[in-house]
């Protein structure tokens, strides 16, 4: 990268009053964190990515664009440690001040005279951690799954601290069909666009009617208008691996699949609950039971961020961090949009949660609209300017009801630099969204975080509840069904 570098569009999105965005993850540790290795480490690495040795400087005056400007990093202002100790050895307190601590850094601003990001230490034990550190980024310094990328590329694994972490494999593509028959593939080839033509059509139809006046139903989900300065709080929990891919494996479908299931069965029990007025001791199996009912066409979509540029591997951003450069055109911002209906009913077989994910996310991945919507908006912004195209990607997202994102993790422990990682769990705030729903794979695990409007959901451990119960009904419908 040379000295100075234009801003993308989208990072420059990322600045807009409605959608200041930062990006949140909270590690714990499984031994007490040495502050000084913490920051050799750091310039070791992190600090040696051209986006986190770089200031933004908005000012476009005198025919100058936003741009990244380098600069000297400075690792312990970057560092913050709170003087923080809870009452006695009380983990349950432990839990809730870090908790509190976390939900109050949505309500701080970020220093722009230095690089964008920080890390919060809390040297103190939870139930899950040893001590926890908080990383905190602004969305403008890359996508989502590319700064997870980067931040994994700083750890090496336990058992071989030279190896970088690995990641599960990619699905290998079929092969190609026997000679015979070629003539029957290219039929299915040609009916294959046609219904990626037709998908394409629709959601671009739904996407437009979206940015003008199609709302979702209103909700206890559903922020109210300017939802994105709201108090947010962070909550989390570990569900299994295991019993995600063990659904997985018996109903032939993706570990996505099954989590879009397990989240909308979720939301459904959530909002039976709320509308039914029942007790909070209601799972998802009682509700059934008892034969609750919902509204009726209930309308729920989340908007899912697609970054239109391969995410960076890990080795490859081990490799820049090394060589204190990186590839112009492997990293930023180049966002496309998927809006993902989450269906709200109680159905009687649990399975029917997870066929009905299935069959959406397969619609999905037979459509082109998430790069229609990235063309649209690189069009609106270079035409109409930046503050037309903040207020399309605001107006979208205030018409929907959630986002939801499925990162996919290490499959064995990791360290930074002598402190292991127990788990990590990311998050993001600042857009229009009342929820924001983010699931996170490490080792056997899978981290479930939320981040909520206090104002919309003051209950948000129950709806962590709901995911857990939800989880559990659907695999105990296995044997049943299977």
């Amino acid at each position: 990268m040379e000295e100075e570098e234009p801003m993308s569009p989208a990072a420059r999105l990322f600045h807009a009053p409605h959608f200041n965005c930062h990006i949140i993850a909270i590690m714990g540790s499984g031994k007490e964190i040495d502050i000084d290795v913490l920051k050799a480490g750091i310039r070791a690495t992190l600090a040696r990515h051209p986006r986190f040795c770089s200031i933004q400087v908005l000012d476009e005056t005198e025919g100058k664009k936003a741009r990244w400007v380098r600069t000297d990093v400075e690792v312990e202002k970057h560092l913050v440690i709170p003087d923080l100790h809870p009452n006695g050895g009380d983990t349950s307190a432990a839990d809730r001040l870090l908790e509190d601590y976390v939900a109050s850094l949505g309500r701080s601003t970020m220093d722009a005279s230095r690089p964008m990001w920080e890390f919060h230490i809390l040297n103190f034990p939870t139930s899950e951690a040893a001590a926890v550190a908080v990383f905190r980024v602004h969305h403008s310094l890359g996508d989502g799954a590319s700064l997870m990328s980067l931040l994994l590329a700083c750890f090496r694994k336990t058992s071989d601290p030279d190896a970088l972490p690995s990641l599960p494999g990619p699905h290998r593509p079929p092969r190609s069909p026997p000679r015979a028959l070629r003539p029957l593939a290219l039929l299915r080839r040609l009916w294959v666009t046609l219904v990626l033509v037709w998908n394409t059509l629709v959601d671009v139809a739904y996407f437009v009617a979206t940015s003008i006046f199609l709302k979702d139903t209103p909700t206890p989900f559903k922020g109210a208008e300017s939802t994105e300065f709201h108090p947010k709080r962070f909550v989390h929990r570990t569900i299994s691996l295991h019993d995600v891919k063990a659904i997985k494996n018996a109903m032939h479908c993706t570990i996505n699949d099954v989590l879009v299931g397990v989240t909308s069965a979720s939301l459904s029990c959530y909002l039976s609950r709320k509308y039914g007025k029942i007790s909070t001791l209601h799972t998802l199996h009682h509700l059934l039971l008892l034969g609750q009912q919902l509204p009726e066409n209930i309308r729920m979509r989340s908007t899912l961020l697609v970054n239109m540029r391969p995410t960076p591997t890990i080795h490859a951003l081990a490799g820049a961090m090394e060589e204190g450069n990186t590839s112009g055109d492997k990293w930023g911002n180049l966002l496309g949009y998927l809006l993902l209906p989450f269906p709200v009913a109680l159905y009687k077989d649990p399975l029917d949660y997870v066929r009905k994910g299935k069959s959406m996310a397969d619609r999905k991945k037979n459509s082109m609209e998430a790069l229609f919507t990235y063309r649209s908006g690189a069009v609106v912004f270079k035409y109409c300017g930046f503050k037309a195209a903040a207020a399309l990607s605001h107006r979208v997202l205030s018409n929907t009801t959630l986002s939801f994102s499925n990162i996919v993790g290490p499959i064995e422990e990791i360290e930074f630099y002598g402190h292991p990682m127990v788990y990590l769990a990311p998050t993001v705030y600042g857009h229009p969204h009342a929820l924001t729903v983010t699931l996170m794979s490490y080792m056997n695990t899978m981290k479930v975080v939320l981040a909520v409007d206090e104002l919309a959901i003051p209950d948000p451990h129950q709806l962590l509840d709901d995911f857990a119960d939800s989880l559990e009904l659907i695999k105990e419908a296995l044997p049943r069904r299977t």
